[in-house]
């Protein structure tokens, strides 16, 4: 998964750097850059926020979820 985004971010700081202003250069490691980059993180990390919560949420409660193998090690 990151080695997507560290390709895309090499890919876009090329393109910043070879801009013919600083402008158009700020704009495109920002617009190309940083926000695509940030929903991509955001959306690949979905299932581990989710997994953690859910083990929180089931340390809270005290119940254990059954399909997992290693909850009865605790």
């Amino acid at each position: 998964m990151y080695i997507v985004a560290i390709g895309w971010a090499y890919v876009i700081l090329m393109m910043a750097i070879t801009a013919s202003s600083i402008g158009k250069a700020l704009v495109i490691l920002i617009l190309l850059g940083v926000l695509p980059l940030t929903l991509f993180i955001y959306v690949a990390g979905g299932q581990r926020r989710r997994r953690r919560s859910m083990a929180v949420s089931n340390d809270i409660t005290g119940q254990r979820d059954a399909a997992d193998p290693q909850s009865d090690q605790h």
